[in-house]
């Protein structure tokens, strides 16, 4: 007997969105989109303010429920069993949703506890770099270390697929970098990660695929690279040639990759 749980689960597809759509009364943020995310990829969501994104995540992640279509992840309808997608994700919290009052080897084992699951807390703290920071509190962390921690938490449950909704906003570009490479450390664990990012050289580094959304609607699935393929072959030309290095490349060169924890 088939399992009701895991009805069309397809073949290398952790993630099947189908005919998406959130309206709140006459405003239709997510408007009929469909797309999959395939196992042990990173799929990122861009698009400018107000283009779905986040509302998107947030009903795969079962925070909110759609007006229509569905969501399957790993096989199970996010409507029907939503505790069942939540034991299978990690989704990345705001520094603000950590209790002030817990360091973060308490807040690693407290996450545990509600997973009922073991963890090694200083064992996840080196692995983001922050064993020094082990009986620290989260208020105390300088932006870079709060995403870091942030990202530790994501795993405390062993999830196959973990959310990171604009994970470096207000970081610097150490700090930046060093998310990037732990992200993609990530994935060699075979964790399927989603994210959204304003940043197009975040999308085309850590991305194997991207949707581009606008106005709530999918405007186009890709690979970053067959994107500007794509776009070049149209045409395209840019007005200004770009240079072979930015600011960016300037700051790293002259101070270095490691990073500055304050």
């Amino acid at each position: 007997m088939t399992d009701s749980k895991k009805p069309q689960k397809r073949e290398n597809e952790i993630i099947v969105v189908k005919n998406l759509v959130k309206k709140y009364g006459d405003f239709t943020a997510v408007d009929t989109i469909s797309f999959s995310v395939k196992e042990g990829e990173i799929f990122g969501i861009l698009g400018p303010n107000g283009a779905g994104k986040t509302t998107t995540l947030e009903i795969i992640e079962t925070l909110q429920r759609q007006t229509d279509g569905s969501v399957t992840v790993d096989g199970i309808n996010t409507l029907e069993h939503p505790w069942e997608v939540k034991s299978r994700i990690g989704v990345q919290l705001q520094s603000s949703n950590f209790y002030p009052e817990l360091n973060l080897i308490e807040l690693l084992n407290m996450f545990a506890a509600m997973y009922d699951v073991q963890v090694k807390p200083l064992e996840m703290l080196k692995k983001v770099q922050l064993e020094d920071k082990a009986k620290s509190f989260v208020n105390k962390l300088s932006g870079g270390q709060k995403q870091r921690f942030s990202i530790a938490a994501t795993l405390v449950n062993r999830p196959k697929i973990i959310f990171l909704d604009e994970p470096t906003t207000g970081l610097d570009p150490q700090a930046r970098i060093n998310l990037w490479e732990m992200v993609e450390e990530i994935k060699k664990m075979g964790v399927t990660l989603v994210l959204t990012t304003h940043y197009m050289e975040e999308a085309e580094k850590l991305c194997d695929r991207l949707a581009i959304m606008d106005k709530g609607k999918i405007v186009k699935i890709g690979t970053p690279k067959h994107m500007v393929q794509e776009l070049i072959a149209s045409g395209f030309k840019k007005e200004i040639k770009p240079e072979p290095a930015n600011l960016e490349d300037v700051f790293i060169n002259l101070t270095g990759r490691h990073l500055r924890d304050e």
